[in-house]
């Protein structure tokens, strides 16, 4: 699938075999992130941003989240967590709609879970009418959710999703960028664990930079 999802071979060691010393050996650009040449402006200045750039349909964006959701109930008040997704063409681009348009609803949070699980067992949700009808068995209102996936807001929140994947220089999912200056993934943090200690310690960087 055009190579946007890690390899499964890097992605198995990093959860089964390397597993994540990062804490206790010194961060370095280039290794366990990258540095981008040109910081993205964050969406809430004065906080330190963390963005996760995901896909439904990823199996080890799926597989990160009982990991990534716990850290992020516990994160501090000064930092704002962001879920971006990532929108390479094709599925790609519809379920990147879909959560944007649950975003802008507002009941994102209470489906999220509900659509990686139906995702993954199975159903394609590949047209709004078939999003509609599963969300309405969760309690979302079909009308509501259908105009709100095909309007101007939701359009522009694509547009925003889009080019801020492209600054980040993304190439596969998950992915995460602090404060819209480094980036970094599950292969070269060592794993789900390794990941939440890569961004622990540069949010650390930035809060002592301030």
């Amino acid at each position: 699938m055009r190579n946007l999802i890690l390899s499964a071979a890097l992605v198995t060691a990093s959860l089964f075999g390397v597993t994540a010393q990062v804490a206790a050996e010194q961060l370095e650009a280039g290794k366990q992130y990258i540095e981008l040449s040109q910081a993205v402006p964050v969406s809430e200045p004065g906080k330190i941003e963390v963005v996760e750039l995901f896909w439904y349909g990823c199996p080890h964006c799926y597989a990160f989240e009982p990991t990534i959701n716990p850290w992020v109930d516990k994160l501090p008040a000064d930092v704002k967590f962001v879920r971006i997704p990532a929108m390479f063409g094709g599925i790609w681009n519809v379920h990147g709609q879909l959560f944007l348009t649950l975003e802008a609803m507002g009941v994102e949070s209470k489906v999220h879970k509900a659509v990686f699980e139906a995702v993954h067992a199975g159903k394609k949700l590949a047209t709004p009418e078939e999003m509609a009808e599963f969300l309405a068995g969760e309690g979302i209102d079909k009308d509501k959710f259908l105009s709100t996936y095909n309007s101007f807001a939701v359009a522009g929140k694509v547009k925003d999703a889009k080019e801020k994947a492209a600054k980040y220089d993304v190439k596969g999912v998950p992915a995460m960028v602090v404060n819209g200056k480094y980036r970094f993934d599950l292969g070269t943090a060592g794993g789900p664990e390794g990941a939440l200690s890569v961004a622990d310690q540069l949010i650390a960087k930035e809060r002592a930079a301030k």
